[in-house]
């Protein structure tokens, strides 16, 4: 590119110039999106589909009452991805409190929502305890029908019609009545394993919002006091873990979903279920994903789940 010739131009267009090539040289680049997998790796597939047979979940999974996605972020330049029913959408009761967690700090960070104490307050309990009190009172600060629309909002589009949705809220925390059920399937609290996932590896790699708010919103994830599922099923056998989670349960729906963090090393952990057993299913689940990472070395190849 040939550089503009100062000296023939008038001066205060010339002092404009300047400063505006100044304040342009100052400016951080801003770093792409890290690319999040839509390939599984060979070999993690294998080891979730055999696992996932060994536990007696195959009709499940068959009959789309299951869906799992695992993610080995180690490195989190190379994250390795496997699933099933990664795209299917399922009601997922608390666990899209995430997605109200994600808008209260989009709106902070945009300067429309004040961080007050109060609010941290109940950011932190709707997630840590599940409140649903704090988390009507989170949206309706943010306002319901604005929370689905940075939902489907792009750069993290975690709910998108081209991939069978994904994180959504349609309904307040409670007896109230739905506001806005998602387009595609009409589902109040909804999930997709792979957007959660996705949510999770964004809030990992520090560019979710900022770095400051995925620091933030991760440490609000962390030290769970429900202990049930995938809490419950560490807990019992590798207790050091640490975990950043959301889960949610309604009926005979089971839902969670995690960062887990020990040795060295770090996955993502996400499974939805729709089974009156499915809380045990859980259980069981994340003690095979934590083999499955602990046992299973680098990747061979891609390629594409069904």
């Amino acid at each position: 590119m040939k550089k503009p010739n100062l000296s023939m131009m008038p001066i205060f267009p010339r002092l404009l110039l300047s400063f505006s090539l100044i304040c342009l040289a100052a400016m951080p680049l801003q770093a792409a999106e890290p690319e999040f997998p839509h390939q599984v790796d060979t070999r993690l597939q294998n080891e979730l589909m055999y696992h996932l047979e060994q536990l007696g979940l195959n009709k499940a999974v068959k009959q789309g009452r299951l869906a799992v996605a695992l993610v080995d972020v180690t490195d989190l330049e190379q994250p390795r991805l496997a699933h099933v029913n990664g795209n299917k959408m399922m009601y997922a009761a608390s666990l899209p409190k995430i997605a109200i967690l994600f808008a209260a700090f989009h709106q902070i960070t945009a300067g429309k929502l004040k961080k007050t104490q109060s609010l941290i307050r109940d950011m932190t309990d709707m997630i840590r305890v599940s409140s649903n009190q704090a988390a009507t009172r989170v949206m309706n600060m943010v306002g319901p029908y604005k929370l689905n629309q940075l939902l489907q909002t792009s750069p993290y589009r975690f709910y998108d019609v081209n991939n069978n949705g994904g994180l959504w809220v349609g309904k307040p925390y409670g007896k109230s009545p739905a506001f806005q059920r998602d387009p595609l399937h009409a589902i109040s609290h909804g999930a997709t394993a792979w957007q959660v996932a996705r949510f999770y590896y964004l809030i990992e790699n520090e560019s979710l919002i900022s770095p400051q708010a995925s620091r933030e919103m991760k440490e609000m994830l962390s030290k769970p006091r429900i202990h049930h599922k995938f809490v419950a099923g560490l807990e019992k056998v590798h207790p050091d873990s640490a975990i950043f989670r959301k889960s949610g349960t309604w009926r005979t729906y089971h839902a969670d979903s995690a960062i887990v963090e020990r040795d060295g090393r770090r996955y993502i952990a996400v499974a939805l279920a729709n089974d009156q057993n499915g809380g045990e299913w859980l259980k069981e689940i994340i003690v095979a994903m934590d083999n499955i990472i602990f046992t299973t070395d680098a990747p061979l190849q891609v390629s594409m789940a069904d």
